[in-house]
């Protein structure tokens, strides 16, 4: 059976009417978006427009939030981000947060969870340590070097590497090639455009338009905490209006 063959019939993560708040201040106004399986989807945005504030409403840590989160056809609106973690539903984080006093294969066995399996039985995409050195060569030769010796490109493909070692069905991916050297980068759309030939979907917050065509097949883009496009990347490419009212620097 193929890796990508669709095993659900409805989105794998289902976002409607999601609103946050920093203190007083609302930073989301009924953001409403879903995920397919095997799709990887871009979340656009110039700095500030909500990309990670979505994200992290998402998986349970806003304090102050509303609207309902479905994922894997289960209300998660209400459960704690462990308990979402443990669903299946990965998080890298912009801010990377590995553990510097620990090796690269520390970090990866941390993140260990057991495999899993879609709802007809079939396994969904499982992970092991020597798997993932092989999609992360350069991690493969510093197996045993700490997390602080290593460089933010290199921790950033750790974290993810950290993410997958928990077989999610679904990643949320934040702000992968912001300040990372442009080999990693390349790296980095190799990675996802592997993940997804696997079967995992992504959902990945970005605001390099060039880095999102390579590897995504929608886009919504935020704006103020509010989407104000949603299409294909192709339609999002041809339509100049948007990128320049959105996306221009």
């Amino acid at each position: 059976m193929s890796a990508n063959r669709l095993k659900l019939d409805k989105p794998l993560l289902v976002v409607d009417g999601l609103r946050a708040w920093y203190g007083a201040a609302q930073a989301l106004f009924d953001v409403s978006l879903n995920v397919q399986q095997g799709e990887v989807v871009a979340l656009m945005g110039r700095n500030g427009a909500g990309k990670s504030t979505t994200m992290k409403t998402i998986m349970a840590m806003m304090e102050r939030r509303a609207g309902q989160v479905h994922f894997m056809g289960q209300d998660i609106s209400a459960w704690p981000t462990h308990t979402i973690a443990a669903s299946g539903l990965g998080f890298v984080p912009e801010d990377r947060r590995i553990f510097t006093a620990l090796t690269v294969t520390e970090n990866l066995m941390v993140g260990q969870q057991a495999a899993r399996f879609w709802p007809d039985g079939t396994p969904a995409p499982h992970w092991k340590a020597q798997q993932l050195f092989e999609l992360f060569p350069n991690l493969k030769d510093m197996q045993n070097r700490l997390g602080g010796q290593m460089s933010g490109g290199e921790q950033q493909m750790l974290t993810v590497a950290r993410s997958l070692m928990g077989n999610p069905y679904l990643l949320l991916l934040d702000e992968p090639s912001e300040g990372v050297a442009p080999l990693i980068v390349e790296q980095m759309a190799h990675m996802i455009l592997a993940l997804k030939a696997k079967g995992v979907s992504i959902l990945l917050s970005e605001q390099n338009l060039h880095f999102a065509d390579l590897v995504c097949d929608r886009a919504y883009v935020l704006e103020k905490g509010v989407i104000q496009y949603e299409g294909t990347m192709a339609a999002l490419n041809a339509n100049e209006s948007i990128r320049r009212a959105y996306l221009s620097v």
